[in-house]
């Protein structure tokens, strides 16, 4: 056996033994925001995210106006490793650009990125805090152990055609890196994404999403986002709000709506989206020595235990305050 070899097998055995589940009961989704989430979404499972949107812009100074849709598509696959998971991110749009001159009719990719994302730290790995089935208030009270992030890193490239009307001519392929953090406060998930974009071009953009995600009923949650991002050739700041309802266990509809805060140009969008999961080829991690009847067992006792969970967070969420 090459260096080589022995190298990556012991890779894997470490993998193997710091693996855990990143699969929920429930859809993961990152929209309808634009941040993406630091967990993925299970070994064997795909996961597609998908909107249409509609979009206005005026420039105040240069006295042009856009107007057009566009769609979004992301897709998402986890492979090798639970923490692991390749994405394809896509957006396309039709508008109309015009100036005092000319009015053009354009279409092209917006964005064009494929990578993968990996979760380098959980800090709830093997923390299984006791619920007090008597006490609201203990169950809710501040902990600081909800301090600690979760933290990923994701590394892909912009992939853009020649001549493309929203980017320029050398912009053709160039990296992009995010270090992402997410933390959960009871009902509220918080999430960052750190970001360096076409790094390697002659306008690199750099930037950040901070995002409040809160659920306030079984089905609903809604969340607000701010964007910034500065480059030598444009910065701005847009802030986002919307909602999301789930359908089912695997399927959810989304709308949001951005706007930014100035007015060169001034920047108003508006979206609605669906996302769906495939996770019918998903299976709890074997563990070492584990046979598949035992791992079997394991995923029936953990469906139920999670049921017993969600079913007594829901009734202790009802209580009143003590």
């Amino acid at each position: 056996m090459t260096v080589f070899k022995k190298i990556f097998s012991l890779t894997l055995l470490f993998s193997a033994g710091l693996a855990q589940a990143q699969y929920t009961d429930q859809i993961n989704s990152n929209r309808p925001g634009e941040s993406m989430g630091s967990f993925s979404v299970g070994k064997t499972v795909m996961q597609v995210e998908s909107g249409i949107y509609g979009i206005k812009e005026k420039h105040n100074v240069l006295n042009n106006k856009t107007k057009g849709v566009g769609v979004d598509l992301m897709l998402r696959y986890g492979a090798f490793l639970e923490q692991l998971e390749f994405i394809v991110d896509m957006q396309y749009q039709f508008d109309q650009f015009e100036d005092a001159i000319y009015t053009t009719n354009r279409n092209d990719f917006r964005q064009f990125t494929i990578g993968a994302k990996y979760l380098i730290y959980d800090p709830n790995k093997n923390y299984h805090p006791e619920v007090d089935i008597y006490s609201w208030k203990k169950n809710h009270k501040f902990k600081w152990h909800n301090l600690l992030p979760s933290v990923s890193i994701f590394a892909g490239a912009n992939l853009i055609g020649k001549n493309n009307p929203y980017t320029f001519p050398d912009d053709g392929f160039s990296p992009k890196v995010m270090a992402i953090t997410q933390n959960r406060f009871n009902n509220v998930i918080w999430t960052n994404n750190f970001i360096a974009d076409k790094i390697t071009t002659d306008y690199p953009s750099y930037g950040i999403i901070s995002t409040l995600t809160r659920a306030f009923a079984a089905k609903w949650s809604g969340f607000v986002e701010l964007q910034g991002y500065k480059s030598d050739y444009y910065a701005d700041i847009i802030g986002r709000c919307g909602v999301a309802y789930l359908l089912n266990d695997n399927m959810q509809l989304d709308a949001s709506i951005s706007k930014n805060f100035k007015d060169t140009p001034s920047i108003l969008y508006g979206s609605i989206g669906f996302s769906w999961r495939f996770d019918a080829d998903y299976h709890d991690i074997l563990l070492p020595g584990q046979s598949d009847a035992e791992k079997n067992q394991s995923e029936m006792d953990k469906k139920m235990k999670k049921k017993k969970e969600r079913e007594e967070k829901e009734r202790l969420d009802n209580v009143p305050v003590e």
